[in-house]
């Protein structure tokens, strides 16, 4: 075993040869004692004040009190919205707190009725199901639908959810949002299998950009092929009524399964899936996540009231991009590259694994709060370190999130103004490429 735990990332300790599991499971603790030795393990950080633009955190006993929160999708700070703490509160004083029963045997209550109702609506169709988890509402709808006769083509940059519902089926993936590639896996794919799907989502978590949705469907209708867009980023975020990316393109009808999730901007938990009436009714009998497990809880019931204020209260998107956009304009002004970050998701390119964990480690001590991501979330030269905005957000927290930007800078060399030793981290990567890692 390779002892530079350093060089080493997640991926490694997936399925280790000749080690049994608990062996697997000690190479891995290793793994994580060495990158907290040098405090560079920030994973699994004790937050004490709940989802908020402020909050408090525990890290290795000290507590970091007033952080910048960047870590939550909340987008429009909704897990806090008074009418929708309100509005879990007397769902719970109605039907206790819990369903107790899945969805076919007893299970189903009038509050998942209602949320099916209105969030297919929200996306101007007729039917749609619900999920426990978004994670869950991708990984079974995908399961349920591909068999080994069929064929999944999948964006590269596709949720890990997507992914783990094509594990039964035959799959395909192409570069992200490359249109060439996409169109040549349909086209060598014609006539090879009973179905083909393309998967997308809408708002990419990682690289924060958009998928080129009108030209997709252009190519899914050309060569007959189904289309799935998960957009769990884009809702409450993007287009004019924050309908997502299917509003950008305005193109409500044309994509065939629409999946997202609740615990994002509606400020909950759970996934939804919205398609044509007869595959909502084949779902709920044969995805076996749904049929088998217990239904979301009574506290749901406040979806219903975080659907209605996307459009009761829109001057919370336009919060959001007001604070998108001046730590954008800020950041670039800086020289840090972004990435092409079309949504609420900010990412600073560091472009080294260390080099990102101290970044990470650093924030922390500046009162801010992000998460690093490394390989094999992305390629292992496009480290960054993530940052998701929040309508919420006060202009005093967005200058303090700069300013601690610029001390990590001065201290890291990030930027290409400062970064004198850009050459010497190149090399780095070169050697860490050369060791297949």
């Amino acid at each position: 075993m390779n002892k530079n735990y350093q060089n080493l990332s997640f991926k490694d300790f997936e399925n280790m040869e000749g080690l049994d599991l608990h062996q697997t499971a000690q190479e891995f603790s290793n793994y994580i004692e060495d990158w907290d030795g040098r405090d560079h393990w920030n994973y699994r950080q004790e937050s004490l004040s709940g989802c908020k633009p402020d909050l408090d955190v525990m890290h290795k006993g000290i507590l970091y009190k007033n952080c910048v929160g960047l870590v939550f999708n909340d987008y429009l700070g909704f897990t806090n919205h008074p009418k929708v703490k309100q509005a879990a509160i007397e769902a719970i004083e109605r039907y206790g707190v819990g369903a107790a029963a899945s969805p076919a045997i007893g299970g189903h209550m009038s509050y998942h009725r209602q949320i099916e109702e209105k969030i297919a609506e929200f996306f101007k169709r007729d039917s749609a199901m619900i999920y426990t988890t978004g994670y869950t509402a991708n990984s079974a709808t995908i399961q349920a639908l591909l068999k080994k006769e069929d064929l999944a083509i999948l964006d590269e940059g596709v949720h890990a959810s997507m992914w783990e519902g094509a594990q039964m089926t035959n799959l395909i993936k192409f570069p992200h949002n490359n249109m060439d590639r996409l169109e040549r896996a349909l086209k060598e794919s014609q006539g090879n299998y009973r179905n083909r799907m393309v998967i997308i989502d809408g708002v990419y978590s990682q690289q924060a950009d958009i998928a080129l949705l009108d030209q997709i469907v252009k190519l899914c209708k050309h060569y007959g092929a189904y289309l799935a867009m998960d957009d769990a980023h884009g809702i409450g975020v993007i287009g004019k009524n924050g309908r997502g990316v299917i509003e950008l393109y305005d193109l409500y009808q044309e994509v065939d399964i629409i999946t997202g999730t609740f615990s994002k901007t509606f400020g909950h938990l759970g996934g939804y899936v919205i398609a044509s009436p007869n595959i909502i009714k084949y779902l709920q009998f044969q995805s076996r996540q749904h049929i088998f497990s217990v239904t979301a809880t009574p506290a749901s019931a406040c979806i219903l009231k975080s659907i209605d204020l996307i459009d009761e209260e829109p001057f919370w998107k336009d919060k959001l991009w007001e604070n998108i956009n001046y730590l954008k304009n800020g950041l670039i002004g800086m020289g840090f590259d972004l990435g092409n970050t079309q949504s609420a998701i900010i990412p600073v390119m560091t472009g080294n694994p260390n080099l990102n964990a101290e970044a990470c480690h650093l924030l922390m001590k500046a009162g801010v709060y992000a998460n690093q991501i490394g390989y094999p979330a992305v390629p292992k030269k496009r480290a960054r370190i993530r940052m998701s905005i929040m309508a919420t957000h006060s202009l005093e927290q967005m200058d303090k999130l700069l300013n601690a930007w610029d001390w990590v800078d001065r201290q890291l060399l990030i930027t290409k103004k400062n970064n004198i030793n850009n050459g010497d981290t190149k090399k780095e990567e070169q050697e860490m490429e050369r060791r297949g890692n």
